[in-house]
C-alpha cells in the first residue's frame, strides 16, 4: 500500500457506499453450465435494488432481470428449463417464473402477504411456498395494490396477550400465522399443507416428492420454550410425524439424494445462546440420530459481522451425490470456509483460506463450486473453486472499478495473551500512506452479539476510518465465535469481567507491536453488545479522548422489560431475572456508573430498534446531560437495530459521518 500507484489511489468515503455491490446466492443449472446469482446494489434513488445475473461455462456474465425492485433466492427447475425467483415487482414478495435461457417473468403466487420462502419439488411439477395469514385470511385472498387513504383510519388501541408480541425485524406482530402452501407449477393453484397457529423454519422436499420436512416450535407455550422440531408431513395422507420430540433447535434441513436421510444444523440449547451449532443426520424410518460434528468444536454456519454481506444467506449442508457426507461453511478464527463431513471420517477442508465464503454452490460433479468471497481489501465476488487442487477463478468483477480506485488497507492479525493467560485474536489496519515514522490515532471496534465474530472480510465502516487517518483494532474477545464452545461461552454471566479485560490486553498488546500508533489519541466504538462495551469501557477508564455507541444496552433492568428478546436473553447472558437478583442486573450495567464517565460520548440510535430499545440510549444520554458530561445523541428514524448493516442508505451515510465527525473532533482537532 505504499508503493507510489498505491498512493495516488483516494481514500475511501462514505458515499462510496452507494457504490458498492454485493454478489451472492449462486445456485447450478442441473447440467452444472450455468449459475444463476442475485447481485445487490443501491440505485441512484438511494433505494436498494436487487436483480439476477447469470453466469456461463464460457465465462460470460449477463444480467437476467432488470427494473425497480427486489429479485432475490433464484433456483433453476429440476429440469433447467425455468427459474423461480422471489420478488417485490407487485408490492410484496411473491414466487415469479422465468425461462432459463431468457424471457419475460410470470407471477406464480398472490398472496395477500406475500411469499417468505419456497422449494421446488423434485419433479417440477408443484413448490412449497411459506406465506401467512392472519385469522380472517384464507389463502385464496390476494395481495391488493397499495391505496393512499383519502382520511387517516380510526386508531385503534393495540391489545396485548402473548409475552413474544414485537420483533425488531418485524415491528409488532400482526397475530398471522406461518402456512406452508402446495402450488401447481402449472396453474398456481394453491393448497394449504398446515393449519396450527406455530412459527415454521426450514423447509425441504424429499427426492421422492412425498415428504416434507420443515421446522416448527411445538411446544404449549412457545414464547419460553425455545426448542423447534423437525416435522415430516406426508403430502397424501396428511399424516405428521414429530422427528425430535423437543430434544433441540433445528434449521437449514437437507434430505439425502437417495430419501433415507435428513441433515439439519441444530444444538440442543446445552449453552443456551451461546451453543454451537453441529451437523445432525436422522434416518426417520430407522429412528436414528448422530452428531456427525459432536468432536469438533467449530460452529457451523457464519458467523462473521460485517456491514456488506450481512443479509447474505449464505447455504446450509450440502449432500454429496453418494450420500457419503456433507458440504458445510464453518466459523474458525476470524475465517468462513467450507468443509466436507463425511458420515464415517475426519473433516476435510475443501475451500479454506484467509477469507470469509459468505455464499456457495457445489458443482453437480463435486469437482469444483461457486463461492462468494469476501477479503477485507476484496468487497466480494463470485469464484469458481477447483476441488482436487483449491485453484481459484474469479467470476465476476462488480466492484473492480471502486477497488481500483481507492487505496484499501488490508488487516494484519496478531494474537495477544489477556490478563489470565489466554490467547486472543486481534487485527490491525494501517492507514494507507502513513509515513515512516508517522502516528496515528486508534480507534477499537468491538462487534455485537456478542456471540459472533470479526474476521477478515471487507468492511466499509473500517475502510472509512482508516482513510481519515485512523488505525482500526478489532479483536475476539471471550463470547465470540470461532475457538469453540468454552470460549464462545465464558462470557455468560460475566459482561464486563474478562471480555473487558481481553479488549483493554488488546489495546496494550497493538501499542507494543505497533509502533504507528499514537497511544495519546485512542478512540472506541461498537454496537449492540458492542455498544454494551462501549458503555462499560467509558464507565470503567479514562483512557479514551472519545467513544461513539450505538444501539448499546445502558440498564439491564429495564432492557429485560422492553427487548424483543430482553425477557430471556438477560437471564441467558447475565445469569437472573430481576426479581431473582436485580443487584446482579444493576452490577452489569454501565449506566451504574454514569458518574465516571468523563469520557466524550457520541450516541446513536435507531427509533424502531425494538432488540436495544431507544429508552437504553435515552436513561444514559440524561443522565450525562445533568451530569454535565461532553455528549450528543443522535436519533435515526424508522430505522430498527439494523442500521448500519441494511438499514436506509441516507441514514447509514448521516450515521458514517455523523462517526466520523466525533473522532475527528476528539482525536485530530480538525473541526471546531
Amino acid at each position: 500500500m505504499n508503493s507510489e500507484h498505491e498512493t495516488k489511489r483516494r481514500g475511501m468515503t462514505a458515499e462510496d457506499l452507494l457504490r458498492l455491490r454485493s454478489v451472492r446466492d449462486p445456485h447450478y443449472a442441473p447440467d452444472g453450465t450455468r449459475v444463476v446469482f442475485v447481485e445487490k446494489s443501491i440505485d441512484e434513488e438511494k433505494q436498494y435494488r436487487s436483480h439476477l445475473s447469470m453466469w456461463t461455462e464460457d465465462g460470460s456474465v449477463r444480467p437476467w432481470t432488470f427494473g425497480r425492485w427486489r429479485d432475490t433466492k433464484p433456483r433453476f427447475s429440476p429440469t433447467g428449463e425455468e427459474i423461480a425467483f422471489l420478488s417485490d415487482r407487485s408490492g410484496r414478495a411473491q414466487l415469479w417464473r422465468l425461462p432459463a435461457h431468457g424471457g419475460e417473468a410470470r407471477q406464480l403466487t398472490f398472496f395477500k402477504n406475500g411469499v417468505r420462502d419456497y422449494v421446488w419439488a423434485p419433479d417440477g411439477t408443484f413448490l412449497i411456498a411459506l406465506t401467512t395469514i392472519g385469522d380472517d385470511e384464507t389463502i385464496a385472498d390476494r395481495e391488493e395494490p397499495e391505496k393512499k387513504e383519502a382520511k387517516p383510519a380510526d386508531p385503534k388501541p393495540r391489545v396485548v396477550e402473548r409475552l413474544y408480541y414485537k420483533s425488531d425485524a418485524a415491528g409488532f406482530l400482526d397475530d398471522k400465522r406461518p402456512v406452508l402452501v402446495r402450488i401447481d407449477a402449472a396453474t398456481g393453484k394453491a393448497e394449504a399443507l398446515t393449519s396450527r397457529e406455530e412459527e415454521i423454519g426450514s423447509f425441504a422436499m424429499s427426492p421422492n416428492g412425498r415428504t416434507l420436512a420443515f421446522v416448527a416450535n411445538r411446544n404449549e407455550d412457545p414464547d419460553t420454550v425455545f426448542t423447534r422440531d423437525i416435522v415430516l408431513l406426508d403430502l397424501e395422507s396428511k399424516a405428521e410425524t414429530n422427528v425430535t420430540n423437543g430434544c433441540g433447535t433445528f434449521t437449514s434441513l437437507a434430505w439425502s439424494p437417495d430419501g433415507t436421510k435428513l441433515a439439519a444444523i441444530g444444538h440442543d440449547l446445552a449453552y443456551l445462546g451461546a451453543t454451537l451449532h453441529r451437523l445432525y443426520v436422522f434416518e426417520p424410518e430407522r429412528g436414528t440420530a448422530r452428531v456427525l460434528t459432536a468432536d469438533w468444536d467449530v460452529h457451523l454456519g457464519d458467523a462473521m459481522i460485517g456491514d456488506m454481506h450481512a443479509d447474505a444467506k449464505g447455504p446450509g449442508p450440502i449432500w454429496a451425490n453418494d450420500a457419503s457426507g456433507l458440504y458445510v461453511t464453518a466459523s474458525e478464527r476470524g475465517r468462513v470456509n467450507v468443509f466436507f463431513i463425511p458420515l464415517d471420517g475426519p473433516v476435510v477442508p475443501i475451500i479454506e483460506g484467509d477469507f470469509h465464503v459468505y455464499g456457495l454452490a457445489v458443482h453437480p460433479n463435486e469437482q469444483q463450486a461457486v463461492a462468494a468471497i469476501s477479503e477485507p481489501t476484496v468487497i466480494g465476488d463470485l469464484y469458481a473453486i477447483s476441488f482436487e487442487n483449491g485453484a481459484k477463478t474469479r467470476l465476476t468483477t462488480v466492484n473492480e472499478a471502486l477497488e481500483n480506485e481507492v487505496a484499501l488497507a488490508d488487516a494484519e492479525p496478531f494474537t495477544y495473551q489477556s490478563t489470565d493467560g489466554s490467547d486472543i485474536q486481534g487485527w490491525i489496519m494501517k492507514p494507507p500512506g502513513l509515513g515512516e515514522g508517522e502516528k496515528a490515532p486508534l480507534i477499537v471496534e468491538i462487534h455485537g452479539g456478542p456471540h459472533a465474530m470479526y474476521g477478515l472480510t471487507f468492511f466499509h465502516e473500517f475502510q472509512l476510518l482508516v482513510s481519515h487517518g485512523y488505525a482500526v483494532l478489532f479483536t475476539n474477545p471471550r463470547g465470540s465465535h470461532g475457538y469453540g464452545q468454552a470460549f464462545v461461552n465464558a462470557v455468560r454471566g460475566d459482561y464486563g469481567g474478562m471480555d473487558y479485560e481481553d479488549i483493554m490486553a488488546g489495546v496494550d498488546a497493538a501499542i507494543r507491536q505497533f509502533d504507528f500508533i499514537d497511544e495519546t489519541r485512542l478512540g472506541v466504538t461498537g454496537g449492540s453488545y458492542g455498544g454494551f462495551m462501549t458503555n462499560w469501557i467509558v464507565g470503567h477508564t479514562n483512557r479514551f479522548k472519545a467513544a461513539v455507541t450505538q444501539r448499546s444496552i445502558s440498564n439491564w433492568l429495564s432492557f429485560s422489560g422492553v427487548s424483543d428478546i430482553g425477557y430471556f436473553f438477560t437471564k441467558w447472558e447475565v445469569g437472573c431475572d430481576m426479581w431473582e437478583d436485580a443487584e446482579r442486573l444493576w452490577h452489569h450495567s454501565p449506566l451504574k456508573y454514569v458518574k465516571q464517565m468523563n469520557t466524550p460520548l457520541l450516541i446513536l440510535h435507531s427509533e424502531r430498534d425494538y432488540r436495544c430499545p431507544i429508552e437504553q440510549a435515552e436513561q444514559l444520554f440524561i443522565a450525562l446531560k445533568q451530569l454535565g458530561r461532553e455528549t450528543k445523541f443522535v436519533r435515526f428514524p424508522d430505522a430498527n437495530h439494523d442500521l448500519s448493516r441494511t438499514g436506509n442508505p441516507m441514514l447509514r451515510l448521516e450515521r458514517l459521518r455523523h462517526i466520523v465527525e466525533w473522532f475527528d473532533r476528539y482525536l485530530t482537532k480538525s473541526l471546531p
